[in-house]
């Protein structure tokens, strides 16, 4: 019972300072905001040359401390995952999931190891989520492109701008794709080079596809030609591309069920196992040598399964 009770008072204060340290990050990015609208036009437009994209709290309560690769890393991911926030505030989050879920693990079994294994699972949770919501994110993007593409080379053979193409854009498409295109057009606006521009959206798009559309701007720029071709034979690469992965996707789903019913294989026979005759997995649960033993299983089997994803995994 004081278990419980000091675990519900940590959580308490734990929700109370996360509702507080949101409340000073959301008044610095405020403030930052509106410095920014305040300065000149050319020093809004060097700042993002600079920078590129950057969170809204990066700066203000924590400009002063340092940034490290991972973190910068994980604001790149978080960029590319449609969320533009900073990445102090995942930190805290998985600190908390930390603590909560070793609390826990020692509440119910009171191993220590089980409870760290719980604890690391639960702050992982928000990595995840970020690294799911960045997949469908720039899968969704790259659905949307040869459709863009299309509509940017009808454009520019109708006369316009590539500028004015890329304003037609996003007004027709939905996001994630007119959201990118929204951001690269109030940055030229702002003053920056469109190559600058689109290298960012590159930096938060990471996409091969939409690297080739970049690339071939630049080089428009630089030496001339015709872009509206270029982009037409753009815009062929890129569904012969999607038709090709969408091919060895098939053709390995075998392969890649196969190695998820191996790796889950265990997992169910154990499980089995209790049900029907509880005798036989009794010692794994209850005997110190047969936890030890379960434990391993479990880390060589978890291994296993990320080796064999890793393996069917084909770049291309």
């Amino acid at each position: 019972m004081d278990l419980l009770t000091a675990f519900a008072v940590f959580l308490l204060f734990t929700s109370v300072g996360a509702v507080l340290v949101h409340r000073v990050l959301d008044a610095a990015a405020v403030s930052q905001r509106l410095d920014e609208v305040t300065r000149p036009e050319a020093n809004s437009a060097d700042a993002l040359l600079r920078s590129g994209p950057r969170s809204r709290a990066a700066g203000g309560l924590f400009e002063r401390v340092p940034r490290l690769d991972l973190m910068r890393r994980l604001e790149q991911q978080m960029w590319q995952a449609g969320m533009y926030q900073g990445a102090r505030r995942v930190l805290l989050v998985m600190g908390g999931l930390l603590a909560a879920g070793a609390s826990l693990g020692i509440l119910i079994t009171g191993d220590r190891l089980i409870a760290s294994g719980l604890g690391l699972a639960l702050a992982a949770a928000p990595l995840l989520y970020i690294r799911i919501k960045r997949r469908r994110r720039l899968k969704a993007f790259l659905v949307q492109l040869p459709y863009a593409l299309d509509l940017m080379k009808s454009s520019l053979e109708a006369g316009h701008t590539l500028q004015r193409g890329m304003q037609v854009v996003e007004q027709e498409f939905a996001d994630p794709l007119g959201g990118e295109f929204r951001t690269v057009v109030e940055q030229t606006r702002l003053g920056l080079p469109i190559s600058q521009a689109l290298a960012d959206m590159l930096q938060r798009v990471p996409e091969d596809d939409l690297r080739l559309f970049v690339v071939a701007v630049k080089v428009q720029s630089e030496v001339g030609s015709s872009l509206a071709q270029i982009i037409a034979r753009l815009s062929d690469i890129v569904r012969t591309r999607q038709r090709l992965f969408m091919q060895i996707r098939a053709l390995t789903a075998q392969s890649r069920m196969s190695g998820m019913v191996v790796g889950l294989l265990p997992v169910v026979v154990l499980g089995m196992f209790t049900i029907v005759q509880p005798s036989y997995a009794e010692m794994l649960f209850f005997d110190h040598t047969g936890q030890m033993i379960l434990k391993m299983a479990a880390g060589l089997d978890f291994g296993a399964f990320l080796l064999i994803r890793h393996i069917l995994k084909v770049k291309f």
